[in-house]
């Protein structure tokens, strides 16, 4: 069947009764002249503006005129000229500088011809490459067939764009064309695969060795364009890892390196290869490092689309063969990608490159736990001690909690979001819990990384989110004490013991260990503003409930779902001086950050301003505990100058006790204890407060104040039910003693709060102050054998 051609190209002249008259004539049945702009019949009945002629009412290509049918025919074949016209004007105007040669040497030459035709394949292999890439930047809108995107016209590249597009300051011009020392540049390299390949190896490292002595040995017929990318990324990615200060030489040879291997940008960075997505890796790995050259979230997302151009987010089929040693790098190279897609979107709070349902990849095949069902799945803990493969998997959780609390919709809330985080926190202990030990092969400086990683995961993952907004006080409580565990252990990383400073809110000098160092890219002193955000969030939401640390209830977990996370290791002091010491170590941190890179002085300054009164209130605290502490001193004073008097009576009171105890037990139903000593339901199982706060808890209603000095009380006299319980039912262990002593220590004028089997003994005549009385951890038993002495 023959195609049908439009009817502006093959119209219709024979018409068997064209139609001339209006639309209002024809209505009525009368004769119309078909007069413009309106006929004789409209205009006697005023309808002027109501007369339409008869191809107003026919689409555009469809119309019952010959004229029409024409005009349109001439529209068209005029565009067609207009076009041609300018086609010819642009190639008139990009040969113009061509040299004039005879037409029989044109067509005699053969190399010129062969020539041609190499560069006009060149031309269309790169400009379908950047068509196929740019095509799903979205923000980028080339047309590479254009005549003028070819370099000799306009000069741009592929990586000209792509840097122009993530560069944040200009890189200075190199300062010298010869080659760093050999020694220099190996040590450089080995310091890069000591402590940066090990988490991201997505190149060879037999490949990185090769150029090196490709390059010394002027052996250069073997060098490539991205093998010398290789080199020089590597010597500034190591130089500015050691680096402690944006002014000193190894932040200035990183500098002079990366310059030099932008020389090699053009071919490395070219679409279409594996090559590109190595090189892009490389550079975006130094982003982390030198944020004031170049944006690593704009790198990230260049690197994460090269790797959706080539397929690397699919394994392939198994119809294809394809050499296992490839296969296995492709898989490094995706996961590498993937681990810093989702650590560069966490610290900015930006979306991902690419979801997690859209990847069908398998770990490398070194960890041995073969293909997991899916990445967004259950992770259980690691089975290999390579760094990188734990990294992958700990990447893999993070996403998976990160897109369904942030990125997903926020107007449809998570069910049971509570049991969903909780359920989060538990894989990541698991994960945690089955790492490796050092004698296993995991670094020290890793695993120390990893820790951090698993805190910061769990106030990230707990924190209020989009999909789950309220969050409960015992959320908030683990919020703080991770947030305070990690801080410690940040400004334990940045501050060796041997060279640990003392905490000031000034300036930190000090020289951090090389193995922790390196790992610390710009990336932490982000994490260390959130953390410290993330403390002063909670503060202020229910400071007074921490700082006093009463008791916060631990909300139940439905039968089958995971339980809430544990509280870290706790350091000594009570919250006041943990919560002073989070802030200044904070700011000490970001102080120290600052050094490397100007963006963390800022940050540190604003988290000083927030913190203000914080620390002001804390300050006024601490004030009213070293008063309180003063009253104590003098009470335990005066109790030791009544001793004697104490020691007289109690020998008799042990004695009436215990027979009371043990001949009248009939009472303890008969003789209700008085009225005032009664004591509120669950206060003994409230844990010891830190004594400054305790000024915001007024005593009982059943509390008096003791009488004056000399004056007997009456006091109920029943032992206690076991000898290790202390008043208010807490242990009287001896280290729980010293640890809490101030705790346990009621305020001036207030009486000591008893446990409630004892409240149910008649009272006995005793004649020392309540609010006196030192408990000591002794046997009753043996007491009782000797008499009732001490």
């Amino acid at each position: 069947m023959m195609p049908r051609s439009s009817f502006s190209d093959n119209p219709l002249l024979r018409v068997s009764r064209p139609v001339s008259a209006c639309s209002r004539c024809r209505t009525a049945k009368v004769k119309c002249d078909g007069k413009l702009p309106a006929c004789t019949a409209c205009e006697k009945a005023g309808r002027e503006s109501e007369c339409s002629a008869a191809n107003d009412q026919f689409a555009r290509g469809k119309e019952r005129s010959y004229v029409a049918a024409l005009e349109l025919r001439v529209e068209k074949l005029e565009r067609r000229l207009k076009f041609a016209k300018s086609r010819k004007a642009s190639m008139a105007l990009h040969d113009v500088d061509a040299p004039l040669a005879h037409s029989d040497d044109r067509k005699g030459s053969m190399a010129n011809i062969h020539a041609a035709i190499y560069r006009k394949a060149a031309r269309q292999r790169e400009n379908s490459d950047v068509n196929a890439l740019v095509s799903d930047f979205g923000f980028l809108s080339v047309n590479a067939t254009a005549q003028d995107f070819e370099p000799s016209v306009s000069n741009m590249t592929f990586a000209r764009l792509l840097l122009a597009a993530s560069t944040a300051d200009p890189l200075p011009e190199p300062q010298t064309d010869a080659n760093p020392p050999r020694d220099v540049a190996r040590g450089l390299v080995k310091y890069y695969l000591d402590n940066i390949y090990a988490l991201h190896p997505f190149f060879p490292d037999v490949q990185l060795h090769s150029a090196v002595e490709n390059l010394y040995h002027d052996d250069r017929r073997h060098l490539k364009h991205h093998d010398c990318w290789l080199f020089w990324m590597v010597l500034a990615i190591a130089s500015t890892a050691q680096s402690h200060s944006c002014n000193d030489e190894y932040y200035r040879n990183g500098v002079e390196y990366v310059t030099r291997a932008m020389t090699f940008a053009d071919m490395a960075l070219m679409p279409g290869k594996e090559t590109q997505i190595r090189s892009l890796l490389l550079l975006t790995q130094y982003s982390l490092f030198d944020p004031a050259h170049f944006d690593s979230w704009h790198l990230i997302g260049f690197t994460c689309r090269a790797v959706i151009d080539l397929g690397f987010h699919q394994d392939p089929s198994s119809a294809e063969r394809i050499d296992k040693f490839k296969l296995n790098l492709r898989r490094k190279i995706f996961y590498c990608a993937y681990a810093l897609d989702r650590c560069i979107g966490m610290m900015s709070a930006r979306a991902f490159s690419f979801t997690d349902d859209a990847v069908n990849v398998a770990l490398p095949s070194m960890t041995g736990v073969g293909r997991i069902p899916s990445i967004s799945g259950t992770i259980k803990g690691p089975e290999s001690s390579d760094p990188a493969i734990l990294l992958f998997q700990l990447r893999q959780t993070q996403s998976h909690w990160y897109q369904t609390l942030v990125q997903s919709d926020p107007s449809v809330p998570l069910e049971n979001a509570a049991s969903y985080v909780w359920q989060m926190c538990h894989e990541m202990r698991e994960w945690f819990e089955s790492l490796p030990d050092g004698n296993e092969g995991l670094p020290t400086a890793i695993r120390q990384l990893f820790e951090l990683e698993l805190k910061y995961s769990y106030v990230y993952c707990i924190a209020p989110s989009s999909r789950a907004p309220t969050i409960t006080s015992h959320a908030r409580l683990l919020i703080f004490e991770y947030a305070v565990a990690y801080m410690n252990d940040v400004y334990d990383m940045v501050h060796p013991p041997d060279e640990k400073p003392q905490i000031v809110l000034g300036e930190v000098k000090s020289s951090p260990s090389v193995s922790a160092w390196a790992l610390l890219t710009y990336d932490q002193a982000l994490r260390v503003y959130f953390m410290g955000s993330q403390f002063l969030a909670v503060m202020d939401e229910m400071g007074e409930t921490l700082l006093s640390e009463a008791p916060v209830a631990i909300p139940l977990s439905l039968p089958g779902t995971a339980p809430p996370p544990p509280m870290p290791e706790r350091r000594g002091g009570d919250n006041l001086d943990r919560s002073l010491a989070c802030v200044e170590k904070t700011i000490a941190t970001l102080k120290k950050f600052g050094d490397r890179w100007n963006i963390a002085n800022m940050l540190a300054q604003e988290f000083d301003r927030k913190s203000k009164d914080l620390c002001q209130r804390i300050e006024e605290l601490k004030v009213l505990r070293s008063e309180q502490q003063e009253q104590q001193r003098q009470q335990l004073q005066q109790q030791q100058d009544q001793k004697p008097h104490h020691h007289q009576h109690q020998p008799h009171h042990q004695h009436n006790r215990s027979q009371t105890h043990v001949s009248t037990p009939h009472l303890q139903h008969q003789v209700p204890p008085p009225p005032q000593y009664a004591m509120p339901m669950g206060q003994h199982s409230i844990p010891p407060m830190s004594p400054p706060l305790q000024q915001h808890m007024s005593p009982s209603a059943g509390h008096i104040s003791p009488p004056a000095r000399g004056g007997g009380i009456q006091m109920m006299g029943a032992p206690p039910p076991h000898a290790n319980m202390m008043p208010g039912g807490y242990s009287a262990q001896p280290h729980m003693q010293q640890a809490h002593y101030h705790h346990q220590q009621p305020f001036p004028g207030q009486l000591s709060p008893l446990p409630p089997q004892v409240q149910q003994h008649p009272p006995v005549q005793h004649h020392t102050q309540p609010a006196e009385v030192n408990w000591a951890p002794v046997d009753i038993n043996e007491i009782m054998r000797q008499g009732g002495g001490i």
